[in-house]
């Protein structure tokens, strides 16, 4: 199978004096999708923002293509696509003006497929309207588009399947499914029941405590 894009290694993390999972190991491969699972408060989110590089509340150690994520983290960022419970999108702007911000900070995207990516999403006709008028899941489908413009090799996806239909869930299924194709890798969270093949999963659930 080869190197593993991201290995993390007897990685600890206690929140508010509870141990969310303790020894937690596990590898990520080009061509893999993994799904985090989990009741609510077992850390699903916490540990998808410690993969990310947003949180350094842990112990263990992660890498990169088989280097520390700490001595990396510039190449790493630039390698990622992180999709938060947080849309990230900027009320002023219009979805089309959000994604050629986005664009712009991604050299490697090819601005043309915005258009594209917002019909998509179902955003055709609200292009040009600012944000400060959608609504909340309209501004995840605006972030949701980057996923159709994305080079990113590693994707980290929190819920990303919210606020949307049968049919949208199985077109992203289908989207991260051939991101790995290409050689991507996707973490994910989710609590829509997945029908992808080759699925692998891991549940946090009595996490606490395992070596």
């Amino acid at each position: 199978m080869g190197e593993a894009l991201l290995k993390v290694e007897k990685l600890f993390c206690e929140r508010d004096d509870r141990i969310l999972f303790d020894g937690l190991s596990f590898e990520v491969h080009a061509g893999e999708v993994l799904q985090i699972e989990g009741q609510n408060g077992s850390g699903k989110t916490t540990l998808l923002r410690i993969l990310s590089g947003l949180s350094r509340n842990f112990d263990g150690e992660i890498y990169w293509r088989g280097e520390s994520l700490a001595g990396v983290m510039h190449d790493y960022r630039a390698s990622l696509l992180y999709f938060g419970h947080q849309p990230g999108v900027k009320a002023t702007l219009t979805p089309e003006e959000n994604l050629n911000w986005y664009a712009a900070l991604h050299p490697d995207i090819d601005a043309a497929g915005i258009g594209e990516a917002l019909e998509r999403v179902g955003l055709a006709g609200y292009e040009d309207v600012p944000c400060h008028n959608l609504s909340a899941g309209q501004h995840r489908r605006v972030s949701l588009a980057r996923l159709y413009l994305s080079r990113a090799p590693l994707w980290i996806l929190d819920e990303p399947f919210t606020a949307i239909d049968k049919k949208g869930v199985a077109e992203k299924e289908q989207l991260i499914l051939s991101h790995a194709a290409r050689g991507g890798a996707a973490i994910l969270t989710t609590h829509h029941e997945l029908t992808m093949t080759g699925l692998r999963r891991i549940n946090l659930d009595h996490r606490a405590g395992t070596s």
